[in-house]
């Protein structure tokens, strides 16, 4: 079951910048951990960053320096805002949300199994 709905995905230059959204619908995600993951085709899904209810955000090596991640719990949303875009950032990105530990220094981004909600998906291709 779909519960969180992404947006902002498409075509960007190596060098370029895209910011994901993600939205709740039917639940305010005040009280989650909130995280990015992304599959490129023919790999696993991975986790890229995450930021927690207290506000302390974890970063897979390949995001640090260039991806952050934001919440706007006014508007029910979470960004994903992605610089120095590589044609290695090309995969269907993934929001997803977790009420228990997950994101955290013990476990930092956690696995995928470990996140309770998600998204269908936004595909971010880095081509020139």
């Amino acid at each position: 079951q779909v519960l969180l709905v992404e947006s902002g995905g498409g075509l960007a230059q190596p060098g370029g910048s895209l910011r994901l959204s993600c939205v709740a619908p039917g639940f305010t995600l005040d009280y989650y951990a909130l995280a990015w993951f992304r599959q490129a085709p023919g790999k696993e899904r991975e986790g890229m960053i995450c930021m927690n209810r207290d506000g302390n955000i974890y970063y897979a090596d390949s995001a640090k320096g260039r991806f952050t991640i934001s919440r706007e719990n006014a508007k029910n949303t979470v960004y994903l805002q992605m610089n120095r875009l590589k044609p290695d950032d090309t995969a269907v990105y993934y929001c997803a949300a977790d009420l228990g530990s997950v994101c955290s220094g013990e476990v930092g981004i956690g696995y995928e199994d470990e996140y309770d909600y998600w998204g269908q998906g936004t595909q971010v291709t880095v081509s020139s």
